[in-house]
C-alpha cells in the first residue's frame, strides 16, 4: 500500500488544491505540513498551512538533523520536518506531501517501496503562467522567479510514477484518488 503520496508540480499548476481536495475526501489521508522561510500570504496559518521559520531557525534544525528532506526554493527554504512526518508514521496515518520535484524525489529514497510519486501539470505554459499571476500573492520579481524554474521542474517529471494534466480539478482529483487506491486490492 501507498503509504507516502507525493504531489508535485510547478507554481500554479494546482498541487495545493489538489492536496487539500484529497483530504477533505479520503479521511484515511492526512497532509504533511512542510516548513519554510517565505513570507505567510493571506489567510495562512502557522502549523495549518506551513510551520513558518526565520532562516536561522530553518538553518539550525538543519544542523540539527530535524528534516527528512529540505531545499532551496525561489529564495526560500522548504522542507518536511522528521519529528511530524514520524509522529504521523506512528499514528498508522498515509501521508500526502504537497512538495516541490527534488523534495518528492528525497521522498522517493528514504520510502522506496511505499511512496508513489504523481506530477502535476497545467495544460499548457501560458495557463500555468496565466494561474500563477491570478493567484495575486507575489510580486513581479517571486513571480518571474519562478517561472524560471518551470522548464527544470517538468523536466523532472520523468522520474515520477504518473503525470497527470490538471485541466479539470475534479477530474484530477478523482485521477489521483485512482492510483493511490490502486494498490489495495493487490
Amino acid at each position: 500500500m501507498y503509504r507516502f503520496i507525493a504531489l508535485s508540480a510547478p507554481s500554479g499548476a494546482g498541487k495545493t488544491t489538489i492536496a487539500s481536495r484529497l483530504i477533505q475526501r479520503n479521511k484515511d489521508l492526512v497532509i504533511s505540513i512542510s516548513a519554510t522561510t517565505r513570507p505567510k500570504r493571506p489567510g495562512e496559518k502557522h502549523g495549518v498551512d506551513y510551520f513558518f521559520m526565520t532562516a536561522s531557525d530553518f538553518e539550525s534544525n538543519i544542523r540539527d538533523r530535524n528534516f527528512l528532506e529540505y531545499e532551496q526554493v525561489h529564495g526560500n527554504y522548504y522542507g518536511t520536518l522528521r519529528p511530524v512526518v514520524d509522529d504521523l508514521i506512528r499514528r498508522g496515518r498515509r501521508i500526502v506531501f504537497d512538495i516541490d520535484v527534488k523534495g518528492a524525489l528525497s521522498i522517493r529514497k528514504v520510502f522506496p517501496d511505499e511512496s508513489l510519486l504523481i506530477f502535476i501539470q497545467a495544460p499548457s505554459i501560458d495557463e500555468l503562467k496565466k494561474r500563477l499571476r491570478k493567484r495575486r500573492s507575489e510580486s513581479e520579481e517571486a513571480i518571474a522567479l519562478r517561472f524560471r524554474r518551470i522548464d527544470y521542474e517538468i523536466s523532472q517529471s520523468k522520474y515520477f510514477d504518473h503525470i497527470i494534466i490538471n485541466d479539470s480539478l475534479e477530474r484530477t482529483v478523482e485521477k489521483i484518488e485512482s492510483l493511490i487506491h490502486s494498490d489495495e486490492s493487490a
